[in-house]
């Protein structure tokens, strides 16, 4: 019997890549769209065809698991809907956006013993991998900073509207390096200081981020998240990570590798992009969690993690000084 799957909202853009993802995967069967934004919900039913189910709980009913892929500010609630009645759940990051969301989706989880995974595919990147392995390696020795960026294209709609996204461009931009630096560095983020600005588009939302994290070791490590890129920019934006060792230095560009097309159409380039389907890859691992009732690859404490980062840094920019996480 295949695994049942339903999409809660389509409000980020993420949710084509997992609708993909479910869709194309022998062991799964999407069952439903539901979508507070009944109009939002009903046009992306259509596109996928899909049906739309006008109630969460009918849909929940149908399900063995769902992907919850809303505006940041529910997704604790709609995981502990989901919970209540034992569904596992993929959710976009962040996970939370303060920590009463955090609590709420703790209780959730632990009451109900569901599988929770935090969508960072990111995880997934071979040159990440092989990254890690170069470092394990000892080839530039013991590790003593690194200087990443998460910088990208401003997505407008409710990402600009803290009361849905709890913040701007670091809240969305910050957790995809930081939970790869935990993955790294093996320790946990211990202080976080951080600056915003609304220096590109001026508006009262924060779309440059630069933030600093310290770890237990000594290691610290700078990141760049801003909304810097223009819309001709021929992708949606970067991951990269400049690790310094006491022997050397290792550069990843993650979405590097590149095939550019360039036609009369459109007012730039675009990017034909080729390699490994990261968001692929992160459904994949979810599907064989489930079935195969295995740990989550990337649990709740890895997603509530790199939230607390980002939700330090707000409480470091109002304190203007470093936050203890």
């Amino acid at each position: 019997m295949p695994l049942r799957v339903g999409i809660v909202t389509a409000a980020h853009l993420h949710v084509w890549s997992y609708i993909h993802g479910f869709r194309k995967h022998p062991e799964t069967e999407l069952v439903g769209v539901w979508d507070h934004d009944e109009a939002r919900g009903k046009e992306f039913a259509a596109k996928t065809e899909l049906p739309f189910v006008d109630d969460l709980d009918a849909l929940l009913n149908q399900v063995d698991a769902v992907a919850i892929v809303s505006e940041n500010k529910r997704h604790a609630e709609l995981t502990a809907k989901a919970a209540a009645k034992g569904k596992h759940v993929l959710c976009e990051k962040p996970l939370v956006t303060n920590e009463d969301e955090a609590k709420i989706m703790m209780e959730a989880v632990e009451r109900s013993g569901i599988k929770l995974m935090t969508a960072f595919p990111c995880r997934y990147s071979p040159a990440f991998q092989r990254l890690i392995d170069r470092v394990k390696a000892g080839e530039i020795g013991k590790i003593r900073a690194i200087c990443a960026t998460n910088r990208g294209r401003c997505p407008f709609g409710w990402f600009v509207e803290p009361e849905k996204s709890g913040g701007g461009a670091m809240i969305d931009h910050v957790v995809h390096v930081t939970d790869l630096l935990r993955v790294l560095l093996q320790e946990e983020p211990a202080r976080v200081q951080a600056q915003i600005g609304n220096n590109v588009y001026g508006n009262e939302w924060d779309d440059t981020a630069m933030v600093t994290i310290e770890f237990p070791s000594g290691i610290f490590a700078t990141l760049d998240s801003s909304w810097s890129r223009p819309a001709t920019y021929k992708t949606w934006g970067d991951v990269t990570m400049n690790v310094v060792g006491e022997n050397g230095v290792i550069e990843l560009d993650m979405f590097g590798p590149a095939v550019d097309v360039y036609s009369l159409e459109g007012t730039t380039h675009t990017n034909a992009g080729y390699g490994s389907d990261l968001d692929a890859m992160l459904v994949e691992d979810f599907i064989r969690c489930v079935i195969d009732d295995t740990p989550s690859p990337i649990d709740l404490h890895a997603g509530l993690q790199a939230a607390r980062v980002a939700i330090a840094g707000y409480q470091s920019v109002r304190a203007a000084q470093p936050v203890a996480i």
